[in-house]
């Protein structure tokens, strides 16, 4: 017998009894629906040992790297503490340690965390000033033991935290935010996998945090990020990634501009995932990622899919910029 701990309650397991039914004949109201691992509504998370393989089959392998696994078809071999899909409300604190212009509406955000930190790059937080108005945003690093965060926050002209964030957050100040979430981000022990990058605007930095990753497990297959934009200012990092372009030869970078009025050499024209998936045209094999504007995102995931992905090889962001 084994003992599950869900909501600071401790339960125990029958033999050959599953999660779910742990929880169920204990009353414990958790979602779910086929009982066979079909529907995924009874998805949850281990936090401390990794669950049984044969309950996570199906799932990303990204969410597999995080522990989730669908509790019906959960038999645990040790005692496990198991949550509902974000269910953390632990808010943490962290000092800003840098701020800076990266184009005329975009600012380059760097935050130090009081406690370490479990992420991966491309995963997003959800930000959180003093008066609870609260945002979310991609990382754009690589775990480091510094516990250290970088973000790209696009400055609306009436955004309530993105104007706060130019007006008056101040290096030195404090700021709250939430555990890492969300499944876009890289996965080593593919090294030879081909990757494609189709980003708009500040979905660059989850991108640019993926792509430093992948280089990092030193990732061999070719990497192709398609960065776009309606004007040349929301292609604010060309220069950086040209040069990292020049480093690793397996890398390549397209900057796009949709806008019919510059004609710019320096370019390609045109919808950034038209271009994109005209040129990767054959994409077995390929894992996908797509963060920015949802239009292209949906348009992107259709088209990548005909064009040979796996559904389960296509990541894209749950949240708009």
């Amino acid at each position: 017998m084994t003992r599950i701990k869900f909501d600071d309650q401790t339960f125990t397991s029958q033999n050959d009894e599953t999660v779910l039914d742990t929880l169920l004949h204990n009353n414990v109201q958790v979602p779910y629906g086929c009982k066979q691992g079909v529907c995924f509504s009874c998805l949850m998370r281990s936090l401390d040992n990794a669950p049984p393989a044969s309950s996570q089959v199906g799932l990303k392998d990204t969410q597999q790297k995080q522990n989730y696994f669908l509790s019906c078809l959960c038999k645990p071999e040790n005692d496990m503490t198991v949550v509902l899909p974000n269910a953390e409300s632990v808010w943490l604190d962290a000092e800003v340690i840098e701020k800076r212009n990266l184009s005329a509406n975009v600012i380059f955000l760097k935050l130090k965390s009081k406690d370490p930190l479990a992420f991966f790059a491309g995963q997003f937080v959800n930000l959180r000033r003093d008066d609870g108005v609260t945002r979310s945003y991609s990382i754009a690093n690589i775990h480091n033991p510094n516990h250290e965060l970088e973000f790209h926050i696009r400055i609306l002209p009436d955004g309530q935290f993105s104007r706060w964030v130019a007006d008056e957050l101040q290096i030195g100040m404090l700021l709250t935010f939430s555990h890492a979430q969300g499944s876009c981000h890289y996965i080593e022990g593919k090294e030879e996998q081909p990757l494609l990058l189709i980003g708009t605007g500040t979905g660059l930095a989850p991108l640019y945090g993926i792509i430093r990753d992948a280089l990092s497990y030193k990732h061999h297959g070719e990497i192709h990020l398609y960065h776009g934009s309606r004007d040349e200012s929301g292609l604010y990092f060309v220069e950086k990634l040209r040069e990292l372009a020049k480093k690793y030869s397996n890398f390549h970078y397209t900057p796009c501009l949709s806008s019919s009025t510059d004609l710019s050499t320096d370019y390609a024209h045109g919808r950034v995932h038209e271009i994109a998936l005209k040129e990767c045209a054959k994409l077995d094999g390929w894992r996908v990622y797509l963060c920015g504007q949802p239009e292209m995102v949906k348009h992107a995931k259709k088209m990548a899919y005909l064009q040979g992905a796996a559904l389960n090889s296509i990541y894209a962001d749950p949240f708009t910029y």
